[in-house]
């Protein structure tokens, strides 16, 4: 069982969480997110019911290509290909070059985790 850690922060707390650790201030942590989302809102429409239900298509049936996996899932090929690439860019979905350049999605994790801090931390003072 592989578990994606997702988190939700601004994109000011991200770009300076991302800063901290370049500048080597802040080391990132055991069990901390490694894929954040600016809010509930943007994780929910990229996680929607029907996106989790073709992920588990994904891990369930192995499909060789995009157009293998479209046949499964009951969804257009533009549809799947642009869902796709969202989900990638988040490290939900791997989309790996197969035989005469096809693209094999692959869904490299069987969890995701999601940290939602109730209360902000605060910001140093100036």
């Amino acid at each position: 069982m592989k578990t994606l850690q997702i988190g939700i922060a601004s994109y000011e707390r991200m770009k300076a969480r991302t800063m901290a650790i370049a500048r080597g201030e802040h080391p990132p942590g055991r069990g901390e997110p490694t894929v954040w989302f600016a809010s509930i809102e943007s994780f929910a429409k990229v996680l929607s019911e029907r996106n989790r239900e073709l992920l588990a298509v994904i891990a369930r049936e192995n499909p060789d290509s995009l157009t293998a996996l479209a046949a499964l899932a009951g969804r257009s090929k533009s549809n799947l290909s642009r869902t796709l690439k969202t989900m990638s860019r988040y490290g939900l979905v791997e989309l790996e070059q197969g035989r005469r350049g096809t693209l094999v999605p692959r869904a490299p994790y069987s969890h995701v985790k999601l940290d939602i801090p109730l209360i902000a931390p605060r910001q140093p003072t100036a």
